[in-house]
């Protein structure tokens, strides 16, 4: 037995190398064919000159001497915090200046110590962290044109005309408001002696980028919102765990989730 066992191994491991240089042969053939190969410039889709040459001009120190703010609004998500930490990482790798805003909208229109300067390191440690690191808060007073106005004027004290909103459908509809009159909020700032002639000409526009960071899913445009895929998990968790004491004790539960109209 032990010598008919002793003979068959052999004759395995041969076959198993057989194999192995089979599949190493049809993997360099492989190699050579089309699929593997650069595709000739006629077979790549076609794109707006314009957009192809600013596609082709990220690189680094593209956007030097620039600032940007980054904050989270609204609900938190799980997300948030590595939405955050890739804004600021590509940021520097642009060679601006980010700020983190405290808050939210709340830290815009307080300004002070709700904006703050942001390294490489300040991101380091939190992309395994639910929530955001930088807070996040309702504000009624940015609901305000005056409110709204605050803001602006804290933006442009520190350079500042470029922001990334991570948030749901109430922060960036906030956004988009705030980038609407943000002309008109400069001339009010300018007539009032708040800014200068500069200034006001240097931040002609305020320039917007919208991260959807919401649990509730319902946004246009993304399969998959930043923090539903996790609420739906814990979800699916919640009533898993609540099944067995409905079993035991042959009783019906209702359970209830947050998610606006998607709930």
């Amino acid at each position: 037995m032990i010598s008919q066992l002793l003979g068959f191994i052999p004759r395995k491991c041969l076959q198993f190398e057989l194999i192995r240089k089979e599949i190493t042969i049809i993997a360099k053939k492989s190699f050579e064919t089309k699929t593997l190969q650069k595709l000739a410039d006629e077979e790549y889709i076609e794109l707006n000159p314009a957009i192809a040459s600013k596609m082709s001009k990220i690189s680094r120190n593209l956007y030097k001497g620039q600032s940007v703010a980054i904050f989270t609004s609204g609900g938190d998500s799980c997300g948030m915090n590595g939405a955050l930490r890739a804004s600021v990482r590509m940021a520097i790798y642009l060679g601006s200046q980010p700020y983190m805003i405290r808050e939210g909208y709340q830290g815009m229109v307080e300004g002070g110590e709700h904006f703050v300067k942001a390294k490489w390191s300040s991101v380091s440690s939190i992309i395994h962290l639910g929530g955001t690191i930088i807070g996040s808060a309702r504000c009624a007073e940015f609901m305000q044109r005056e409110g709204r106005k605050k803001a602006a004027f804290n933006l442009v004290q520190r350079d500042i005309n470029r922001l990334v909103v991570i948030g749901g459908d109430g922060s960036l509809t906030g956004a988009n408001i705030f980038r609407q009159e943000w002309s008109g909020l400069l001339d009010e700032l300018l007539a009032e002696g708040k800014i200068t002639t500069q200034q006001r000409e240097k931040y002609v526009d305020l320039h917007v980028v919208g991260v959807v960071g919401s649990i509730d899913n319902d946004f246009c445009g993304t399969d998959l919102t930043i923090g539903a895929n996790t609420a739906l998990h814990r979800i699916t968790e919640a009533i898993d765990s609540i099944a067995s004491t409905a079993y035991s004790h042959k009783r019906i539960f209702i359970l209830e989730v947050m998610g606006r109209r998607c709930g």
